[in-house]
């Protein structure tokens, strides 16, 4: 995967399109990811024990990887990414500075 958890990107398409956020989650089976502040939905809930108030619950929803873009640490810019071989083991390449993601 190009995006791995913990990962600064920028969303590029949808209703929070220029959004910078952390990705919280890689759901791989359906090339979705979960990142911070972003595609927020409402959920109404039931009192539980675990929530014995209830009521209207604001998380975020999940979104597609192609709608989502690697910020480079380098330019703070949306880059592409690619990969390379170094010392044996295959890195993440920023495609814009050339830097090395992991």
């Amino acid at each position: 995967m190009r995006v791995k958890k913990d990962d600064q990107v920028v969303v590029i398409a949808g209703k929070d399109k220029g959004t910078k956020g952390r990705v919280l989650r890689v759901i791989r089976e359906e090339d979705r990811v979960i990142v911070e502040g972003v595609n927020r939905v409402k959920r109404h809930t039931k009192p539980t024990p675990k929530n014995p108030s209830g009521g209207i619950i604001e998380k975020e929803a999940a979104i597609h990887i192609s709608n989502v873009m690697l910020v480079d640490a380098k330019t703070d810019k949306p880059t592409r990414v690619r990969f390379a071989e170094k010392d044996g083991k295959k890195v993440r390449v920023a495609v814009k500075s050339g830097a090395n993601i992991d």
